[in-house]
């Protein structure tokens, strides 16, 4: 098995990694957006990735760059609008109203990429605020999904917002990152972590305050989670037992109001498992694949 590890050492000069990326345009709410996607792998089940606040596709390059995975799924990660390399609407005057991401926008333009690609009964595989949105989707849309993995996730969390980053006196590129950088593990290699502090420097002005938005005001499903049906779409859980933004304790309370969900805590994981230890990942992720493929 491969130890699901993008390392430069596992490349030759001049190779080309597994990953196809592209552009698609979406139309989601009465709005288009050029929607920048990566994909990978020729197996019978689609599996779509969701990336965390404020930050983008790249979380996932170890999964797309894993060949075990590649035989049995076909991977597709995208970057969210405002995110990576996909645009704010393409409309007049967007940088007029700041950035808010609602709970019923994320779903849709997540459902609307799934209908633009076609996917057959995909499973999706969010993380923090994905692994919350993954919860909505398997209560709104779940006749057409297989299942739903959700890493790092909540029922609602509004202390997450730390209430100052769109302060006019913080530097969000030098605050974000470093923030970000305390949810990992301290035992994840040092060079993971900083490959998630690096994505976290880069994040657009007011994008993660937006994304905030969502996670700690806007979304609450404390009350519908008894709804979701696992008999129609499986839930599976992961949190990792350093992560106190999503705590295992707060991810426990999810799954224990869903009749059939899964949960399972990731020792000596922080908050960005795919990034900041994706050999120790892959440990804990491949087992919940492996009943996903068969759902």
């Amino acid at each position: 098995m491969s130890d699901g590890v993008s390392a430069p050492e596992n490349f030759e000069h001049g190779e080309h990694e597994a990953i196809d990326a592209g552009f698609v345009w979406l139309e989601c709410q009465d709005e288009k957006y050029r929607t920048y996607y990566e994909t990978a792998g020729d197996g019978d089940v689609p599996l779509v990735l969701l990336h965390t606040a404020s930050a983008d596709s790249r979380q996932y390059r170890h999964l797309l760059n894993d060949a075990d995975l590649l035989e049995e799924f076909t991977l597709y990660a995208f970057d969210m609008p405002w995110h990576g390399q996909t645009f704010p609407p393409m409309t007049d005057e967007w940088w007029t109203e700041d950035y808010r991401l609602t709970t019923d926008f994320y779903a849709q333009f997540v459902m609307t990429f799934v209908d633009a690609f076609d996917l057959d009964q995909p499973g999706v595989v969010g993380c923090s605020m994905g692994g919350a949105i993954v919860l909505e989707l398997a209560r709104s849309y779940a006749e057409d999904l297989r299942a739903v993995v959700g890493l790092e996730s909540t029922a609602h969390a509004p202390t997450r917002d730390i209430g100052y980053l769109d302060h006019p006196h913080v530097n969000q590129e030098v605050v974000r990152p470093e923030w970000t950088y305390g949810l990992q593990a301290p035992d994840s290699p040092e060079q993971f972590k900083r490959e998630s502090w690096w994505t976290y420097s880069q994040g657009g002005n007011g994008v993660y305050v937006g994304d905030l938005y969502f996670y700690t005001q806007d979304w609450d499903i404390r009350d519908e989670l008894g709804d979701i049906d696992t008999d129609e779409c499986s839930v599976y859980l992961l949190t990792g037992d350093y992560d106190f933004s999503a705590s295992p304790d707060d991810t426990r309370e999810v799954a224990e109001q869903i009749d059939g969900a899964e949960f399972s805590v990731m020792e000596n994981m922080g908050h960005f498992p795919m990034v900041e230890n994706p050999a120790l990942f892959r440990e804990y992720i491949d087992p919940v694949l492996e009943k996903v493929k068969n759902d």
